[in-house]
């Protein structure tokens, strides 16, 4: 819904020489982000001193920011208070120059790493903070390069944006070479955040993190404690919850390219590889059962005409394989008709068998 009228002010500041310059003439645009709609409200010029001011009528259901384009790159506020009863007076629209060598570093990293799922693989949310500390803004040198880049690990699969609401990178602004993740956007001055999600193999039991570059602080969250970094410089901290799930959590500094070296506890079988045991298990008990049945029988006829006992427990262990694991993808009559068939034969093999021992 429509509130009353808001109003936003501040001050649009060119960074030079560690120190801020006000930047008159230039545009400003105010921004909408709603669910309703969502773009360009208003554009205003900056005075002499680098102010400019809006007033606008709020969708109180909507975030509102503001931007400058300057150098050929948009820089953008964070958002901006739109209460009518509350103006935001003291808004900085920050802009620098640009360079292809800005230093740009990989001030901190978090990796945390799930346990392994119905699948087999585990998820892991690789957390990047990046910090240009200089007054220029990093730009790629041309077309084919990178404004900045870092190894991923090789066992990484199916490498994706893991939250467009914490990263500052839009998936355009991203691309994913064979291991490496590679930013094309610019890198204005302060820290920005990216956040990669990928999945690796459950049954890992040492996965092995490049470096790329850490400057200050890597932190590795391992849920429910299952596995260590062995990286050294490296300790348990404390125990962290997250969204009701349990991680221990390490921390650490590394040694110059020295990389992230996780010890990981990896179970026996996969979710597949457990029911096919399960069923390799069923399908020799029901064998073992039938030729212990028949070395009984080799001596003495039948006592009745039906069925062997040898022949139901060989028809049982075949319907068994035939349907171990499948229920997910067996039709309900299908499935039913082969549990009234295993009930079947189970009924006539205790049958058959009560028949041997009287005999």
């Amino acid at each position: 819904m429509l509130a009353g009228q808001s109003r936003a002010t501040g001050h649009v500041v060119r960074v030079t020489a560690g120190d801020t310059l006000p930047l008159p003439g230039i545009a400003v645009v105010l921004h909408q982000v709603g669910q309703s709609a969502q773009g360009p409200v208003d554009t205003v010029l900056a005075d002499r001193q680098g102010r400019f001011a809006f007033h606008f009528a709020a969708d109180t259901t909507a975030a509102y920011l503001l931007s400058a384009r300057y150098g050929g790159i948009e820089y953008f506020s964070t958002p901006i208070a739109s209460s009518p009863g509350r103006p935001d007076t003291t808004i900085l629209v920050v802009v620098a120059d640009t360079s292809s060598a800005a230093p740009v570093v990989l001030r901190q990293r978090t990796i945390v790493i799930s346990y392994a799922d119905e699948s087999g693989t585990r998820t892991v949310l690789d957390w990047f903070v990046l910090s240009n500390a200089g007054d220029l803004t990093r730009v790629s040198p041309d077309t084919l390069h990178p404004s900045w880049g870092a190894p991923l690990p090789p066992e990484a699969q199916s490498v994706e944006l893991a939250n467009s609401r914490l990263s500052q990178f839009s998936l355009e602004a991203l691309t994913f070479r064979r291991d490496s993740v590679l930013i094309l956007a610019p890198l204005s001055p302060g820290d920005k955040e990216l956040m990669l999600q990928y999945r690796i193999p459950g049954s890992l039991r040492s996965f092995v993190v490049p470096s790329a570059g850490v400057t200050d602080s890597v932190f590795v969250l391992l849920e429910g404690g299952k596995g260590a970094v062995v990286s050294t410089g490296f300790a348990s901290r404390d125990v962290r919850t997250i969204e009701d799930r349990t991680f221990q959590r390490w921390a650490g500094v590394l040694r110059g390219t020295d990389p992230i070296r996780v010890s990981l506890s990896a179970p026996l079988f996969s979710t597949g590889q457990l029911l096919g045991l399960l069923a390799t298990l069923a399908a020799l008990g029901f064998v073992t059962l039938g030729i212990r049945l028949a070395r009984r029988l080799v001596a003495a006829p039948p006592a009745s005409a039906g069925p062997s006992p040898y022949w139901l427990a060989d028809a049982a262990a075949r319907l068994d394989v035939r349907y171990a694991g499948a229920e997910a993808t067996t039709s309900p009559e299908e499935w039913s008709r082969y549990l009234a068939e295993r009930a079947r034969l189970k009924a006539e093999l205790e049958r058959a068998l009560a028949v041997s021992r009287r005999s």
